[in-house]
């Protein structure tokens, strides 16, 4: 009977050990997988901020662009919601404080008081910074950070491509014209974040 016994409470003992380490083994089967996903879904977020950055200076660029020697009749204001909506928080945090107050202050000024002195190249982003200063609290934030912004940068980009391919008269040409390849390059990178941050937020 004492042997029996025994052997049913090394039988238990076992079982549980066995149990124990199983569910181990689960717990950090589980640890890996979570620990995978989180680097996943952090590398695509550093993905998506640094094509945000990409993507301004792309608009930036551009806007310079048409300002100084690419005279095309493409609505390159639209450029301007462009900027707005994928801005980076730091650099819209800094021109919607009172470093982009001031900016809109002496553009202002300058446009109302010294009209002749004012240069057609600077309407535009001093229109982007009075957007920026004048923009509601609510609504900047709340489309900025959502698929709203991005299915517009999305339209906004689509339109400017087609447009300039259509301008250059070709696919083709706007590769091959004067300054056609930095133009379209620039705004093919206008297409990439909008796309990239849609993609992942379906995913």
């Amino acid at each position: 009977m004492m042997g029996k016994k025994t052997y049913l409470a090394m039988k238990t003992e076992q079982e549980a050990s066995d149990l124990i380490s199983s569910d181990f083994k689960e717990l950090v089967f589980a640890a890996k997988k979570l620990a995978n996903h989180a680097i996943k879904l952090g590398s695509l977020g550093l993905g998506t901020s640094f094509l945000e950055w990409i993507a301004s200076f792309a608009a930036i660029y551009l806007l310079i662009l048409d300002r100084t020697n690419w005279k095309t009749n493409i609505l390159t204001a639209l450029l301007i919601p462009y900027i707005f909506l994928s801005l980076p928080s730091i650099l819209f945090s800094i021109f919607s404080g009172e470093v982009g107050k001031w900016i809109a202050f002496v553009a202002v000024v300058l446009r109302l008081f010294f009209p002749r002195r004012f240069p057609d190249w600077l309407e535009l982003p001093a229109a982007l910074i009075l957007i920026i200063v004048v923009a509601p609290s609510l609504f900047s934030s709340t489309i900025r950070s959502s698929w709203v912004g991005e299915v517009i940068c999305l339209a906004i980009a689509c339109y400017l491509l087609q447009e300039h391919i259509r301008a250059s008269g070709g696919f083709r040409n706007s590769f091959t014209k004067a300054h056609g390849i930095s133009n379209t390059i620039g705004i093919i990178l206008l297409l990439v974040y909008p796309a990239w941050a849609l993609a992942i937020d379906i995913l």
